[in-house]
């Protein structure tokens, strides 16, 4: 069992061997959360959420019914699904998914992932780009790795400008979707937080 305060809320997950950090909460997750501001009227998709620690927590913040939490993994969303009933927030949608392959939603404020970075570039290349259509408009993509050239240039890319922060030697980047950004593959403009950084 793993117990933990985030953001002022307590949370405690049950993990199993064979899942991603199944010790304790993995520091590029803590890194991201540590940028992110759950606000009450967000909708937030929990992408590749291992055991729940990123949806459970916003949604022990904003409620339950406005988290989705999805995952390739049959294990990581078993998980997921008896930590949100532990963390009594048990109306989080759940799902088994490649990607966005079964998320119904779209029109998200928030995309929150933390993809497996220690393999090619193809699934964080899917995310990215299905994660662009999947957002509301001036709705934030968050990711956390390791690497930051490729991230950042594909970011840039889509969303036609991203923010970086290096955090406990991780990269967390934040991209906004702003209108006409991916058709266009340039920056309209420069709006807040959308601006190009190192």
């Amino acid at each position: 069992m793993i117990t933990a305060t985030i953001k002022e809320v307590e949370v405690s997950f049950r993990t199993k061997d064979g899942l991603f950090s199944p010790r304790s909460i993995d520091r590029g997750t803590l890194a991201m959360l540590s940028v992110i501001d759950f606000e009450q009227s967000d909708n937030i998709c929990d992408l590749g959420c291992g055991y729940g620690v990123v949806g459970i927590l916003a949604a022990k913040i904003i409620g339950p019914e406005r988290v989705v939490m999805a995952d390739n993994d049959v294990k990581a969303v078993e998980a997921a699904i008896e930590n949100a009933q532990a963390n009594h927030v048990a109306g989080v949608e759940t799902v088994v998914s490649d990607g966005f392959t079964n998320v119904r939603q779209k029109d998200f404020t928030k995309i929150i992932c933390h993809p497996p970075y220690h393999a090619d570039f193809a699934v964080p290349k899917l995310f990215i780009e299905k994660g662009f259509n999947r957002l509301a408009l001036d709705g934030r993509m968050y990711m956390v790795t390791k690497r930051k050239d490729w991230y950042k240039n594909k970011l840039i890319s889509v969303f036609g400008g991203v923010k970086v922060w290096e955090i406990d030697e991780y990269f967390v980047f934040m991209a906004i979707k702003k209108s006409g950004s991916y058709a266009n593959a340039k920056p309209r403009g420069k709006g807040s937080g959308g601006k190009k950084k190192s």
